[in-house]
């Protein structure tokens, strides 16, 4: 399973999500990879020392010599690895601008791994670039984090077209493995209706599990922690868990 975290709206839980539930894999006992193509490089640092991060996706993706084996690093968790970013990586869509197989650079390099990892989580930057392409022509799916909020669907509309176009050619089985509402507070009339407003669009697509706001996931990536080991007892860990027991039975579903 490899997955692509993505919205290019930013601000809506994108890098939470990709962090909680890659290492909710990991504690079930799942070797899994968590891959940063966001310049802003948070995942990383969510786990990492900035210092000891060398050489990063953008030497992996953009390098022959250099594949992703050469820049992963274990985290703190067991059964999670990093393949780190830095914010050289937003140089990377210019360098490949004009080769012939730039939207396949990431896809060739996952390959290489020879399927070591179980389960790969994508946390793509906030625009739909070709860095969000390269994840989606690498992804068997793709998971859209919507934040609870006035503008939740401006500009999903934009990623499901691109979603269409990598369908057609580069990735025909690239499937859309569901919608999560991201920091929702169920106390507000507002946040209730856009809930429903999502459900109204998405159907059936949005997970049953809702990410509600929790101080503790905002605190837990300066402590180099995932919210399991940070706050295990915090809603933000329950609702995390939840959600990947929710896409283990999704993928599970789809598996022939």
């Amino acid at each position: 399973m490899i997955v692509a975290i993505a919205n290019q709206k930013g601000g809506v839980g994108k890098t939470t999500t990709a962090v909680n539930l890659a290492a909710a894999l990991a504690i079930r006992g799942r070797k899994t990879l968590l891959i940063d193509l966001d310049p802003q490089a948070n995942s990383s640092i969510s786990f990492l020392d900035h210092n000891t991060i060398g050489r990063s996706t953008y030497d992996a993706i953009a390098e022959p010599d250099c594949g992703l084996a050469d820049i992963i690093q274990p985290s703190t968790l067991p059964n999670l690895f990093i393949a780190p970013a830095r914010i050289g990586l937003a140089k990377l869509e210019a360098r490949l601008v004009g080769e012939m197989d730039a939207h396949f650079k990431l896809k060739d390099k996952i390959e290489q791994l020879g399927g070591e990892y179980e389960n790969i989580v994508i946390d793509c930057p906030p625009a739909l670039g070709l860095l969000t392409v390269n994840a989606l022509v690498a992804a068997t799916y793709l998971l859209v984090p919507i934040q609870s909020s006035y503008f939740a669907l401006e500009g999903t509309d934009d990623l499901l077209e691109t979603v269409e176009k990598v369908r057609l050619r580069p990735n025909p089985g690239l499937r859309i493995l569901g919608v999560v509402i991201t920091m929702h507070d169920k106390r507000t009339a507002l946040a209730r209706d856009i809930r429903q407003q999502i459900h109204k669009v998405f159907g059936g697509k949005v997970f049953n599990t809702v990410i509600s706001k929790n101080v503790r996931l905002e605190e837990s990536p300066a402590y180099k922690e995932s919210i399991f080991t940070f706050a295990p007892d915090s809603s933000g860990a329950s609702d995390y868990y939840s959600l990947c027991q929710e896409v283990i039975e999704r993928v599970e579903a789809r598996t022939p």
